[in-house]
């Protein structure tokens, strides 16, 4: 046992010494419910040499959630706007997320699951579809406007999220009207009138970190430097890969 010890350690300071980088984060992508450019959303994750990803559909996905499969991936990344599901499937996702699983939940995942508030308790906001009653506030149905080029500003300056990055324009889609829990730390804004003004943030539940970025709805998204860094981030920030 000893000697195997030793071994571990002396390979340990050899990879150390030769700069070699630690293993990349394996990312779950969660879809299902809304289209979207596979080809181009992918084309943006395969840009990433620090992550390796795979992509599950619901209802299959619901599988991943499970003891046995937990272990496969490091991160959740959402990307769906499921609306069905069972009291098993609530149990199983909330039991994975609060149990330390991480994620990131990008645009129209917020329009996910009308009917289950854990789901907005767990991500920290919601998209409604139709005028909905939540924690006492009355909010109307929601709107989105497509194409729209705006202004994305950095809240979070100093959150290991956004650092490094500078306030910076993009073309995509807006929401307005959601939801954001008091609670959450607000990293992204914007002052475009046809969009809430918190637009991304991050918060935890249970164990483990979550991050929200409202933006992601097409290629130009998918293409824009700083939308790719501040992905990026957030994987590496959920993944505890940074402070």
């Amino acid at each position: 046992m000893k000697s195997l010890l030793l071994i571990l350690v002396i390979l340990g300071f050899s990879l150390h010494e030769v700069g070699a980088k630690p293993y990349p984060t394996r990312i779950l992508v969660i879809t299902g419910g809304h289209d979207y450019n596979k080809e181009e959303f992918n084309k943006m994750l395969s840009g990433f040499p620090e992550v390796t990803f795979q992509v599950v559909e619901f209802p299959a996905a619901f599988e991943m959630f499970k003891p046995e499969n937990r272990l496969k991936y490091d991160v959740l990344v959402f990307y769906h706007m499921w609306q069905t599901i069972t009291p098993d499937e609530e149990k199983m996702m909330t039991d994975c997320i609060s149990g330390g699983k991480p994620l990131v939940v990008l645009h129209h995942s917020i329009c996910a699951f009308d009917d289950w508030p854990e789901y907005w308790n767990m991500i920290g906001g919601k998209y409604f579809h139709k005028p909905t009653t939540f924690k006492g506030k009355q909010y109307p149905e929601c709107s989105y406007i497509h194409d729209i080029h705006f202004r994305v500003n950095i809240t979070g300056t100093k959150h290991p999220v956004t650092r490094g990055l500078s306030d910076f324009d993009i073309f995509d889609e807006t929401y307005k009207g959601y939801f954001v829990d008091d609670n959450v730390t607000p990293l992204l804004t914007t002052d475009e009138p046809s969009s809430n003004h918190v637009i991304g943030w991050a918060k935890t539940y249970g164990k483990s970190r979550i991050v929200v970025l409202q933006s992601g709805h097409d290629v130009p998204t998918f293409q824009n430097p700083s939308y790719r860094k501040l992905l990026l981030q957030a994987i590496e920030w959920v993944s505890k890969k940074s402070p």
